[in-house]
This record gives C-alpha cells, structure tokens and sequence, in this order.
C-alpha cells in the first residue's frame, strides 16, 4: 500500500511514535465508546495493537471510512505515523513529561487540606466531627467502631495487595467524611491528610487525635472469635520513631518512584500501584504499633489521616499521567486486563471504575512545578524484560531491582518485614501489611505468593555479599523475631538490570 500524500495542515509525522506519548491520543471517546459497542476495543494498548492492521485499513486517506464523521478523519501525517508505530513493534514508551499538568478536581464539591494548615476554627469543627462519631453506640452503622470494623475486625472487607486497592480505600474516605458530615454542625467539613513527607503533626497528638480506646469486642462475632484485642487501647510509635522508619522503609522513595510511572501496572509486577502499595505498607510499618496490625489498624485515628495523603498521592499520580478520567486512566493499562474496573467494592456500591474521576480535591497535588522545567515528574517505565521486537537501553545510572520471589505469606502470622542485607549489615528493608492469621483472609488467600522489590543505585550492591531475612514483630519464636525462609515458601532472589525501550 502506497503511502498518501501529506496534508500540509495535517499533524506532524511523528518517527518513533509510541502507545503513551502518541497513539493513545489519536482516539476520542465518542470513537472508543462507538467501537466498543462493535466489539472492537481502541481505548487500551492491548486493543489498539490487537486491532492495528483494521485500523491502519480504514482509516486510510483519502477514502477513510472510520472514524464516520469528517471532523474525525486522519490527516495523512497521523496515518503515517500510526504506520510508523506498527512497523517499529508497537512500542508503549513513557508517558509524556507533565511541565504544568492541568488543575485536578475541576468539578470538585470537596476540598482536602494538610492537617497542618488548618485554621483554628477548622480544626476545632474537625475535632467536634470526630468526637461525635467516637460517641456513637458500637452498632451505629456511622459510629466509630462500626466504621472502622470495615477495615479490620470484624468485617475485613478491606481489599490489599491487588488491583481494588485504591480505589476501595477512596470510597471507603468517602464513607467516613460523610459519617463526620452527619455531626450536627459539621455538614461542611472534610478530612485532612497528613503528609508523610512531614513529621506527625502535633495536632494528632492530642485527644480525640491520639488514640481510641474500644469500647467493645471487635472479633467478639467473628467465627471463631479473636479474643486478643479487648480490652485495647491504640498504640503509635512517637513522631521521632516515625520520622526514623520512614527513613529506614523508604517510604518517600517508594512514592517518588511510584509519581513517575507511566503505567498503573500491577501490584508484584511494575507500575505506580506496585511502588504506592509498598508505601503504603511501609507507611503503616512506620506509624504502628497498632498501625502495623491489620485488624485494628483504623482504629488508630491516624489511620484517616495517613490513608486520605494515599488518596492525593494516588490524585496527583493520575493527574501527572492524564489519568482523571476513565478513558484516560485505561490507557496507562498497557498489558493488563481490565476486567476488574467492574469488579464490586464490597460492602460499598461503587466499582473502580466509578472511582477514576473524582469531586474531592486537594489543596495540593505532588505535581512538578514549572520552575523545574518537568524534569521532576519524567515519566518512566522500567521492567525486568522486554519484547525482543522493541530497541531497548541499559544506563549506568538506571537502579538494579533486587526482588525478593514468592513468598508465601500465608504461612507468615501478621504483618512481616523483609530485610536486605550487604556484608550482613541492613541496607533496605520492606513491611508487609497482612492479618495475624491470613488464612482466614479471602483476599490473603487468593494472592498469596507474593514478592517485594528493592530498587536501589548499583553501587551499593556490587561487590557484597547479599543476604535476606524476614522477621515478624512480636514473634515469640525460639530465635526471636526471625522467620524460617524455609517457612515462607523458601524464596528466590531476582537481581535484575532494568530495562526501557531505547529512546530516539
């Protein structure tokens, strides 16, 4: 097929286009939703590749008879470009560099703010919110107890370590602003974040910020019941402790790589919900004692405030990918099925996909400024291996990943911590945020052989001996904390080179 003429007011001819910074803009919403309904699906990378050569047919200038509307049609540029695309092996690339990414929630109704910044009338209105809802009876549907049973015990509805994860947890937010919305005189209040970035603030030292104690039971009606945590007061560790875990988990590390994904990926895979699930795990790690514990973790109220920072990290990473809306968050799916965009939220009503484009905003979003040019928030997209069809590029600069490979968590009682080891002294390590008894858990059970990553320059592994060690924290074991790898699954390591396909 003879390649058409350009149209001197067509699109420029793109030489190395890929899926993420060119192709997937070629397509509308009015074209994805009109071939969908044909069975022919435009709106993710697997699509579009699956369907390339029919859509490289018809749209094909002067005679293109798709996209049906003139307003639509290809120019002869974009046509060849798309044809440059095929003939290279369909390369997905990165996402294009936010500089200055759009305002998110443009139809916001809710503004989230930084705990810190409150006013002293806001905070005190926030602070009547939340004693109004601790002073509920334990079986109010919108009490504090009730509430934060859905996390834990009892309920464990909560969804972790898979693809429901985020967006069950902004639901979930929603919930219970809505339950401090109920509080008389409180209709307009919103839940603050704390940024992690940031010592704990002393506003959630003091009470009702500070700890809660149960008033009843909470594993008194699951079967058989779990009798450890009553009597039981939520513990935290001090603010000094918690700036030091941070540091030690790298929480902030694990955030700023997850801000600069180009795909949303999947957890134990690649992508931003593998780096801001292992925060988040690492965040909770950080905060303990009870935080660390998933089936009292949200009584602690600072639960609510660490889980609304993962909220606007999850905003500002949808935001910097032109991810807010569902069409645009389905293209940064490269590879994976989306089937679970419709999977249910239980107990909530909402599925994913009902929970990409949102009316709560932030007061601020982790979003590159225009004084640094975009070079903050590049995007990537690094993996273990590649398409041979695709060029590909080591740099010395780029991290090795040091994955540790098939744990079987559930042989693990509780939370656990996966340490990396150089010459035996502790260079990285990882939390893993689980029940005491995860064989109970549903969702423990349907993924649980799992892997944790350890991303990390070059040189502060060549040359060493490396070794592993999984502890659990408060093990009674006859070697202390220690875990057995023997128990878990007995591990492999994975020590890898990233790789990206090569730019032009």
């Amino acid at each position: 097929m003879s390649t058409p003429p350009a149209s001197p007011n067509g699109d420029p001819i793109v030489a190395a286009p890929t899926y993420l910074a060119d192709i997937s803009t070629y397509f509308r919403p009015d074209d994805i939703a009109h071939m969908a309904a044909k069975g022919i699906e435009l709106g993710t990378y697997d699509g579009v590749k699956q369907n390339a050569f029919s859509i490289l047919a018809h749209t094909s200038p002067p005679n293109a008879d798709m996209p049906p509307d003139a307003a639509g049609k290809w120019s002869a540029n974009r046509w060849q470009t798309f044809k440059n695309w095929i003939l290279a092996g369909y390369p997905i690339g990165t996402a294009p560099t936010p500089v200055v990414p759009p305002p998110a929630g443009a139809a916001a109704t809710r503004l989230r703010k930084d705990v810190t910044t409150l006013t002293d009338a806001e905070f005190a209105l926030l602070t009547t919110a939340f004693n109004g809802v601790m002073a509920r009876d334990t079986t109010a549907p919108d009490g504090y107890f009730t509430l934060a049973g859905q996390h834990g015990l009892p309920k464990a509805w909560c969804l972790h370590h898979e693809d429901r994860f985020n967006p069950w947890h902004r639901v979930y937010l929603r919930e219970f602003e809505d339950a401090l919305r109920s509080v008389p005189g409180c209709q307009d209040v919103t839940l603050p974040y704390w940024d992690i970035s940031t010592p704990l603030p002393d506003r959630l030292q003091h009470p009702p910020f500070d700890q809660y104690v149960l008033p009843a039971d909470p594993g008194a009606t699951v079967h058989p019941p779990v009798t450890k945590f009553f009597p039981y007061t939520t513990k935290r560790y001090s603010a000094a402790e918690i700036t030091q875990n941070i540091q030690d988990y790298s929480v902030l590390e694990e955030i700023a790589t997850s801000m600069v994904q180009s795909l949303w990926g999947a957890y134990n895979t690649n992508g931003y919900q593998d780096f801001s699930i292992q925060a988040h795990d690492n965040g909770h790690g950080s905060t303990g004692e009870t935080m660390g514990i998933q089936e009292v973790s949200a009584f602690d109220p600072v639960f609510w405030f660490f889980h609304c920072n993962i909220d606007r990290l999850w905003l500002s990473w949808q935001t910097r990918a032109a991810a807010t809306t569902l069409d645009g968050f389905r293209t940064r799916l490269a590879g994976q099925d989306d089937t679970w965009l419709k999977a249910p939220l239980p107990p909530f009503t909402s599925t994913p996909d009902q929970t990409i484009a949102t009316d709560i905003s932030y007061d601020r979003l982790d979003l590159p400024s225009a004084m640094e040019g975009g070079m903050a928030g590049a995007m990537e997209n690094l993996t273990g291996s590649i398409d041979a069809a695709r060029t590909f590029s080591f740099r010395s600069s780029d991290p090795v990943s040091v994955r540790v490979k098939g744990i079987n968590r559930l042989n693990i009682p509780g939370s656990f911590i996966v340490t990396l080891l150089a010459d035996g002294e502790p260079i990285a390590k990882r939390f893993f945020f689980q029940p005491n008894d995860p064989q109970r858990c549903e969702t423990c059970r349907q993924h649980g052989i799992i892997n944790l990553d350890f991303r990390m320059p070059q040189d502060r592994l060549v040359d060493r001996t490396l070794s592993v060690r999984i502890d659990v924290p408060g093990h009674s074991g006859e070697i202390g904390t220690a875990f057995p790898l023997s128990q878990a699954g007995n591990p492999t390591v994975n020590a890898r080179l990233l790789v990206g396909e090569a730019q032009p």
